[in-house]
């Protein structure tokens, strides 16, 4: 028994793939996952074609007015089809687009309650259907995420009410369901909110801008885990693309003797001037918050 036990310890010694350095930052898009969401017709999709290589698989209409390589996707067998020739590598494409992730959860359910023969997640006992279906987006989500491209996720954004120790507050989030949402949240590098940012012009009236929201807030959902990114950016990707890159090089080294000493001169700020406001007839208010807060490495098989 105890010759077993050694034997089995000097197995394990040899299998470990323990690092033996540190994984550096990942500094490029194709490295991340980013949630883009907002009202509609503000601009996301529009925004997404732009990415290097993008690829779209489309779950719904809204692709008719731009040139895009889109897989049109009705089925959840339909995505794991296009997933697998993705991870086979055999294209051009360098990001992904899943236009709406929203529908992809949606397709997901059904496969599920397909395979297990009820109509309706609830039908199985005690959660089941609840865990099998997050469970199998999660897995195929996980997948496309790890393969070496850049996926970019679109939702719609919607106002809920939470309830907090405070009480109760009104927040925008995505409008994926609570466990699909759980899932995308915690995958995502950036959580970007599509916005309007409205605020008094030079000659009285409101001016209005599309915006993106980079930053957390108690008003809506957002995050960068970069930390590349300004808290707002003007809804255009050459911008985003400026402010990313100019970030990645603005940020220092880590150092692991003395600090060198300070510059004698600050470097030029590489922060992208903000676009004209288009003007708006609405009569000129205060300050006011987000104007969505006011009314969202083997193929997947």
């Amino acid at each position: 028994m105890r010759a077993a036990v050694l034997n089995t310890s000097n197995h394990l010694k040899e299998t470990l793939m323990l690092p033996t350095t540190k994984t550096p930052p990942r500094n490029a898009l194709s490295d991340l996952t980013v949630l883009v969401y907002g009202p509609t017709k503000i601009g996301k999709t529009t925004w997404c074609s732009h990415a290097e290589g993008a690829l779209f698989l489309a779950t719904e209409a809204g692709l008719n007015n731009l040139e895009t390589f889109q897989a049109p996707i009705s089925t959840w067998e339909q995505l794991l089809a296009a997933c697998g020739e993705i991870a086979g590598g055999n294209h051009p494409f360098k990001t992904i687009v899943i236009d709406t992730i929203d529908n992809a959860y949606r397709m997901c359910a059904d496969y599920v309650c397909a395979k297990h023969k009820v109509e309706h997640e609830s039908d199985l006992a005690y959660g089941k259907g609840y865990a099998l279906i997050t469970n199998e987006f999660y897995r195929v989500l996980n997948k496309l995420a790890l393969l070496p491209y850049g996926l970019f996720l679109i939702s719609h954004a919607q106002e809920r009410e939470f309830e907090t120790r405070t009480g109760k507050v009104m927040r925008v989030v995505p409008t994926l369901p609570d466990k699909a949402r759980k899932v995308v949240l915690g995958m995502a590098d950036m959580v970007l909110f599509c916005d309007l940012d409205i605020s008094p012009g030079a000659d009285g009236k409101q001016v209005a801008r599309r915006v993106m929201r980079t930053k957390p807030s108690a008003s809506y959902e957002a995050g960068d885990r970069t930390g590349r990114l300004p808290e707002t950016i003007d809804l255009d990707y050459r911008r985003f693309l400026d402010a990313f890159a100019g970030a990645t090089v603005a940020r220092p080294a880590p150092q692991s003797a003395a600090p060198a000493p300070a510059p004698t001169a600050a470097p030029a700020s590489s922060a992208p001037v903000a676009a004209s406001p288009t003007p708006v007839s609405a009569p000129a208010t205060t300050a006011s918050p987000p104007a969505a807060a006011r009314q969202r490495p083997a193929a997947a098989k």
